[in-house]
């Protein structure tokens, strides 16, 4: 049996109708998880003894904040695939994260926010796993902003990939934070190791929304990604040859 060639994948007009087959599944997966997450969270998890009904914030902050930090990780990635084998499809990833990542990072903060309010008795403060994910969206920000500033997508492509790679040392120091200095932020509720801090149908809820929005990113993503491939492939053949393309 031939193995399957992965390289294959990296070519546009090869990824492109494998997107757009895999499109409409996570976007399924994405609704059909968020219904479920928030059924639990809303209506099955019991009540915080301490926080009450104002915790179950968290079943949309925490998911978020997750993901906010994994999808920069994930753009980094892809960020370092464009620069070491100058690959077209790699930064045209990492360009289709970056908007998903700066909505995750926004939501974190508005509804930490909203949940400071009634248990740290203010909206904002400035210690340093907040001032750290805020310096996140404006990571997400500032690599939209330079591709929106450079004409050259190739020259956007290698300013970008290098902004992001260098403002990876962020997300450590997101994680940590709570660690290393002396925060109002509570430390971390689920880590590897260790056993959960919380009730299991609070985790359940958590992790379920979790994978909701990472099947989220997937889905606007890869449609994002195939518009963006459409826009910088305009004149090549095989864009020229899409039904959409023929018939518009």
């Amino acid at each position: 049996m031939a193995s399957l060639n992965w390289f294959r994948y990296a070519s546009p007009a090869t990824f492109y109708p494998v997107a757009g087959r895999l499109i409409p599944w996570f976007a399924a997966a994405a609704a059909v998880l968020t219904t479920i997450g928030l059924w639990i969270g809303l209506g099955i998890a019991p009540t915080d003894f301490q926080q009450g009904e104002a915790y179950r914030i968290i079943f949309i902050h925490v998911p978020s904040a997750w993901m906010s930090m994994f999808i920069y990780l994930v753009m980094a990635a892809w960020s370092a695939m464009a620069l070491g084998f100058n690959t077209r499809l790699s930064a045209m990833m990492a360009q289709s994260l970056a908007p998903s990542g700066a909505l995750m990072t926004f939501i974190a903060l508005l509804t930490g926010s909203l949940w400071g309010r009634p248990t740290w008795g203010t909206y904002w403060a400035w210690d340093a796993r907040m001032t750290s994910e805020l310096i996140l969206l404006f990571l997400y920000l500032g690599v939209i902003a330079l591709r929106n500033a450079i004409d050259d997508p190739r020259r956007a492509d290698r300013a970008c990939a290098v902004l992001s790679l260098v403002g990876a040392i962020n997300v450590p120091i997101i994680y940590y934070s709570v660690k290393w200095w002396n925060t109002l932020h509570q430390g971390a509720s689920v880590s590897v190791g260790a056993a959960p801090k919380m009730a299991t149908t609070m985790l359940a809820g958590m992790l379920v929304m979790a994978f909701a929005a990472w099947f989220y990113t997937i889905a606007v993503s890869l449609v994002r990604v195939r518009a963006i491939m459409v826009e910088r492939e305009r004149g090549a053949a095989w864009v020229c040859a899409l039904p959409e393309i023929k018939s518009s």
